[in-house]
């Protein structure tokens, strides 16, 4: 009695270890998500999954949801138990994703394909596939559901598709290669990284017209090799956070000025970004140094580098 009460108490404290506020890091070549401690900034261990993983997100039911691009499908993880609770089949090469708001509809880019399938996350029943332009990426959803923006890397377009009837309402041209999207937090324009153009694409929601470009310059750094990818926005809507890529640094952008504030050294191939709940730290995962750098947002300030699996990709945070 005394063993199963000790070994009940062990796996309690294991729950509740793994319960905490908590980084996941998707990497392309180990096959695991590497875990973060987000108060003591410290790995606290691992959880297996699929086949190169990659873009990772938290669900309406706060699990993991992870797209494994050689093994064609998502994995979706209990953080309370760090196990993997079933599968779903993504199509071929899945890139990114993002879910109806509901959390009832996934949204997948299919890169080799050239198309985006709405896949029925219950059953995981593939319910239409769209054709888009050559090696999709990005993809994000409206707030009211209606609305699907994708990009394509070779067209250097974004297209803006109709989620009940799947039909293309427009498309957009943007910069050279396109990767990422995110939604200013009031919904009125949806911002693009251009990987192959030093800049940022500025779309209206209202008229699906670009309004705007911003240019990254990097004091010593060859246009070429500011590379940005990943966005993520403040909850303020008052700033924007990028990942430049091989400039090995994150721009800090006032967004009603349309004007860099700050630039932030950090790992090598800064590639995705996420904020914490507080919005207080910023988390930048570097492709080609194995890292994840934290930075401080209030001052603009790199304040540690901790190393994770082998190509870090994406990262999520649960709290």
């Amino acid at each position: 009695m005394a063993r199963a009460c000790l070994a009940l108490s062990m796996t309690a404290a294991g729950a509740a270890a793994l319960a905490q506020a908590t980084a996941y890091v998707s990497s392309e070549k180990d096959g695991a998500l590497t875990m973060i401690d987000l108060s003591t900034l410290a790995v606290k261990g691992t959880v297996p999954t699929c086949k190169r993983a990659r873009h990772i997100l938290l669900t309406p039911e706060r699990r993991l949801m992870v797209a494994c691009t050689d093994s064609n499908e998502a994995d979706i993880i209990d953080p309370a138990s760090g196990k993997s609770v079933r599968r779903i089949a993504l199509g071929d090469s899945p890139e990114a994703f993002d879910l109806s708001p509901d959390g009832k509809t996934i949204y997948v880019s299919n890169e080799d394909a050239a198309e985006v399938s709405f896949i029925d996350a219950a059953n995981a029943r593939l319910l239409r596939s769209v054709p888009v332009g050559p090696e999709p990426e990005g993809v994000k959803v409206s707030a009211d559901g209606k609305t699907l923006y994708v990009t394509s890397e070779v067209a250097n377009l974004v297209h803006v598709i109709d989620t009940v009837s799947g039909k293309i309402l427009k498309n957009v041209g943007v910069g050279k290669r396109p990767r990422r999207l995110a939604l200013t937090p009031d919904g009125k324009e949806l911002w693009v990284t251009n990987e192959l153009d030093s800049s940022v694409s500025i779309v209206s929601t209202r008229t699906f017209e670009l309004i705007d470009t911003l240019k990254f310059e990097v004091k010593g750094v060859r246009a070429q090799d500011i590379t940005p990818v990943g966005i993520a926005f403040a909850a303020s809507g008052q700033q924007a956070f990028i990942g430049l890529g091989r400039a090995n640094r994150v721009a800090f952008v006032d967004v009603p000025r349309r004007k860099v504030s700050a630039l932030v050294l950090v790992g090598k191939r800064a590639w995705n970004v996420a904020l914490d709940k507080a919005q207080a730290r910023l988390y930048v995962v570097n492709g080609l140094s194995d890292d994840v750098t934290v930075v401080d947002v209030a001052g603009a300030k790199a304040i540690k580098s901790i190393a994770v699996g082998r190509v870090p990709y994406g990262l999520a945070v649960v709290e």
